[in-house]
């Protein structure tokens, strides 16, 4: 995985010009496109999730489109439509910005559920289907969607079904009074998410899926994935637990996290870390534990204290349970 370690050490690195003080939350981005999984990322207005994403798209040579969800907007001007030429007495397909390689649903919470809907096939199935004719989309095929916290007025929260697309969600938070003196020095001259280069290519990207597919998973560290999903469902303060489809984005992110750090097996301590990042945005808590401020994330964080992971040592290069 030593090749998978080297591109992803040179797109960071590409994407840290534009983004300062980002460098986990970029690194997960990267692990979730290896892992073709999409990112929703919730945050308030102006911390650089626009920035992160268009720099991520150049650092990669990839097509970027941005859809501005507003609430007027449709679902064809998402998908495309079907427009009827005169001249020929047919009907013409013309692709809408979905038709790209990264996408960045910008303020999706601002849509109707209806047009919020648009993107499921896309996300799912990795195409689009417009008067009953398929189309199939670009590969990489990438989703990062940007959200309002819901306490915002004007805005549609996503319906769990929706949520369950994105293989995980980040937040970026203010930067440090360094950080942000770092923002202003480093915007003096201009935008710097323009000067950013492409260090890798879209064929290259789809090879390393491939290779992060490859990457060795032991049993153990498998049921440890099926049971801290599991301990979801049966907690206390949640209603609706994560869905096999949290423990298949957990399981592949942890290969991408592996690859990345240029290791061919998973470590339980993968796991561990995406976890929150997997499963605390598909969880749905009783209305009771909310009353008491509960939050997803400290349910995750409470499963994974209660939850033991397996004790691993390496064998033939691989790791099998002691």
């Amino acid at each position: 995985m030593q090749r998978v370690q080297e591109v992803a050490g040179r797109v960071l690195a590409s994407v840290e010009r534009a983004v300062v003080g980002k460098r986990a939350e970029i690194r997960y981005l990267f692990a979730a496109l290896l892992a073709n999984r999409h990112v929703l990322i919730e945050d308030v207005p102006g911390v650089g999730k626009t920035t992160m994403v268009r720099a991520l798209a150049r650092s990669i040579d990839c097509t970027f489109r941005r859809i501005q969800f507003t609430p007027d907007l449709l679902p064809s001007d998402i998908t495309g439509l079907s427009v009827y030429d005169p001249s020929t007495r047919q009907f013409t397909f013309r692709p809408g910005p979905i038709h790209s390689q990264v996408v960045l649903a910008d303020e999706i919470n601002r849509t109707s559920p209806k047009t919020q809907s648009a993107l499921l096939e896309a996300m799912e199935e990795g195409q689009v289907t417009v008067d009953g004719q398929t189309y199939p989309l670009p590969r990489p095929f990438f989703v990062l969607a940007t959200q309002n916290p819901i306490e915002y007025e004007g805005t549609f929260p996503l319906p769990e079904s929706q949520l369950d697309r994105f293989g995980l969600r980040i937040r970026l938070g203010y930067p440090s009074p360094a950080e942000e003196r770092a923002i202003l020095d480093l915007h003096h001259a201009g935008r710097p998410v323009d000067a950013v280069e492409p260090v890798t290519t879209a064929d290259e990207i789809v090879e390393l899926q491939q290779r992060v597919t490859q990457v060795h998973v032991a049993d153990s560290v498998k049921d440890y994935v099926v049971r801290i999903v599991q301990a979801t469902r049966v907690h206390g303060a949640v209603y609706l637990g994560a869905s096999p489809r949290a423990s298949l984005s957990l399981y592949r992110l942890s290969q991408a996290l592996a690859a990345m750090d240029g290791r061919d097996y998973v470590l339980p301590d993968d796991v561990k870390e995406l976890a929150p990042l997997v499963l605390a945005h598909r969880l749905v808590l009783h209305p009771e534990a909310r009353w008491q401020e509960t939050d997803p994330e400290a349910v995750v964080r409470d499963v994974l204290e209660h939850v033991p992971a397996p004790v691993e040592r390496r064998v033939g290069g691989l790791l099998g349970r002691r």
